[in-house]
C-alpha cells in the first residue's frame, strides 16, 4: 500500500470527528467552501484501504472523508471477519454508520469548510448499503453513488440468508423491524427525483445485483427527470470497483454536486 499520497495539490489528514477516526482528503488550493463526499468502506475493510479512491476524488476538486466503521480499522477491529461475525454485526454496523452520518456532516461543515448544500455519499459493498440508507433519510445529502451495494435491503438480506444458510439479522425482531423500516425500497417517496447512480458487477458473488435491478426497475418510472437516476451493470465483473466505476462516480458528482 502506498504510504504517502500527498501531492503538491492534495492534502491528506487524519482527523477525528466526534469519536469517529477518519481520513480527510482535500485540494490544497480552493476559494470558498468545499463540495464534499463521504466514502464508506465495506465489510472487513478500513479507511486506509480506500485512500487511493479518496485521492482520486479529491484530485478533481472534492473534499473527501473516509471514516472507519465500528469493528473496523481503529474502532475495535475483529480478529475474524467470517460469516458468523457478519451475521451478528453487518446490519448493526450499517445502522450505526447511518446514525453517525449526521455527526460527520456536522463536523465537515463546522470544522472543515464543507458546503452544506453540496454533500454527496458513496460506498462500496456494506458501505454501499450505508450510503443508500444515509442518503434516503437525510434530504440534505445531494447525490448518491452505490458500488456493489444495495438499495433493497430486505431482498438482499433474504439472499444473504439463503446463500449463507444463516440468519443475517441474528434473530432480533427489533433489529429486523429497523432494517425493514429504513430500507430505501420501502421509502421511495423520500428518493424520487434525487440523484442516484447504481454501479454493480453482474457476476457479483458477494452482493447479488438482483436487488439493485429490482430497486431500479421500481423507482425509475417514478422519476420526472430520468437523467437523475442511472443503473450500470458491468458484464463478467465480480465484487470489485473498477476504474470505469470511479470515472462514472466522478462524472455523477460533477453533474449533481
Amino acid at each position: 500500500m502506498v504510504d504517502h499520497l500527498n501531492s503538491r495539490h492534495i492534502v491528506e489528514e487524519r482527523v477525528t470527528i466526534g469519536n469517529i477516526p477518519a481520513i480527510l482528503f482535500r485540494p490544497k488550493e480552493r476559494e470558498g467552501l468545499f463540495p464534499s463526499i463521504i466514502f464508506y468502506h465495506g465489510w472487513s475493510s478500513k479507511k486506509e484501504y480506500q485512500r487511493m479512491r479518496g485521492f482520486i476524488l479529491a484530485s478533481v476538486g472534492y473534499q473527501v472523508l473516509i471514516p472507519d466503521a465500528i469493528y473496523h480499522g481503529e474502532r475495535n477491529p475483529l480478529l475474524n471477519y467470517d460469516v458468523e461475525n457478519a451475521a451478528k454485526l453487518f446490519w448493526k454496523i450499517i445502522l450505526n454508520n447511518m446514525e453517525e452520518s449526521y455527526i460527520l456532516i456536522d463536523g465537515l461543515v463546522s470544522k472543515y469548510d464543507a458546503d452544506v448544500d453540496r454533500i454527496g455519499v458513496i460506498g462500496h459493498s456494506m458501505g454501499g448499503f450505508t450510503a443508500a440508507g444515509a442518503f434516503t433519510h437525510n434530504p440534505y445529502i445531494k447525490a448518491l453513488v452505490v458500488l456493489n451495494g444495495s438499495c433493497y435491503w430486505e431482498n438482499s438480506n433474504n439472499i444473504f440468508q439463503e446463500q449463507l444458510k444463516i440468519e443475517m439479522s441474528n434473530g432480533s425482531n427489533k433489529l429486523a423491524e429497523r432494517i425493514s423500516s429504513l430500507d430505501p425500497m420501502k421509502n421511495l417517496d423520500l428518493l424520487v427525483d434525487r440523484p442516484i447512480l447504481l454501479l454493480h458487477g453482474e457476476k457479483d458473488s458477494v452482493v447479488s445485483i438482483e436487488s439493485q435491478r429490482i430497486f431500479y426497475d421500481k423507482i425509475k418510472n417514478l422519476y420526472d427527470n430520468k437523467d437523475r437516476i442511472k443503473f450500470i451493470g458491468y458484464p463478467n465483473l465480480d465484487h470489485f470497483v473498477t476504474t470505469n466505476m470511479m470515472e462514472e462516480a466522478i462524472y455523477w458528482f460533477y453533474l449533481h454536486l
